[in-house]
């Protein structure tokens, strides 16, 4: 899943997808090195990312899957938001899949939405907002408390009618670096709950704190750590760097035989 935040201040690429040529690079990009889907944000949901209207995250999505899909008619765009209207929008207007950083707890109407609209819902594990969640790190037993979570989100999304569901353990959203380690070494856990598990490390703090780098020079270690989690189980990577999650991937599958 290659990333293309249409954002000014998302934490590593803020600012480089914003025009639609840019936009539009970046698509072919990420398309040409293998990305199955692309994942369009508008909301920086990074730790204490300003807020962003809904008027204002619809105008930089539907700008950008537009251009997208009238290069792309065939991408499969996720769309990366929390608000279940701008969600439902997108998806009229070809977004094929609906992201939500909050499991449909900012939006209570989200949910529903997915449901109605039938397309794969990505849950993620997060407490609070963008803007408090790093304050929210507090956990008895961090592995116990997000299998719970997802269990209980799974049923109630069952219960709507929602038929594709992903789950994704949120790295970097109210967990500390120990805490993402920590997920990460138990991974195989979530397999328990018989979903896709989407994995989103690509670049964060995780990396580059714990190195004492940059994002910049965190490809080398983003990759280290995705190679952990398609070992442990993920099915999805949520990336900056495409070419090099597939080299990743094509390598693992040659472990098992699958050339």
């Amino acid at each position: 899943m290659g990333i293309i935040n249409v954002t000014p201040d998302s934490f590593y690429d803020g600012g480089k997808t914003v025009s639609s040529s840019e936009i539009l690079f970046q698509a072919e990009t990420m398309l040409n090195e293998g990305a199955t889907f692309l994942d369009v944000g508008g909301y920086s949901s990074r730790p204490g990312a300003k807020d962003v209207s809904e008027h204002e995250e619809l105008k930089r999505l539907t700008t950008a899957i537009e251009v997208i899909l009238q290069r792309f008619p065939e991408a499969l765009i996720s769309v990366d938001t929390f608000r279940s209207n701008v969600a439902k929008k997108c998806i009229e207007m070809g977004a094929a899949i609906i992201n939500d950083i909050s499991g449909g707890t900012l939006d209570l109407d989200m949910m529903p939405i997915a449901a109605q609209l039938q397309v794969p819902y990505i849950m993620m594990h997060m407490r609070g907002t963008p803007q408090t969640m790093a304050g929210l790190t507090q956990y008895d037993n961090l592995s116990k408390e997000v299998l719970f979570y997802f269990s209980e989100k799974n049923a109630h999304a069952r219960s709507l009618g929602i038929n594709d569901i992903i789950a994704d353990p949120g790295f970097g959203f109210s967990k500390t670096r120990a805490q993402n380690f920590e997920l990460l070494n138990k991974l195989e856990l979530f397999d328990s709950l018989s979903v896709p598990l989407l994995v989103g490390l690509s670049r964060k703090s995780t990396v580059y704190k714990t190195l004492k780098i940059s994002p910049q020079e965190a490809l080398n270690g983003t990759t280290v750590l995705h190679t952990i989690a398609v070992l442990k189980g993920a099915s999805i990577l949520r990336v900056h760097d495409v070419k090099e999650a597939m080299e990743c991937i094509q390598l693992i599958q040659n472990l098992d035989g699958k050339v």
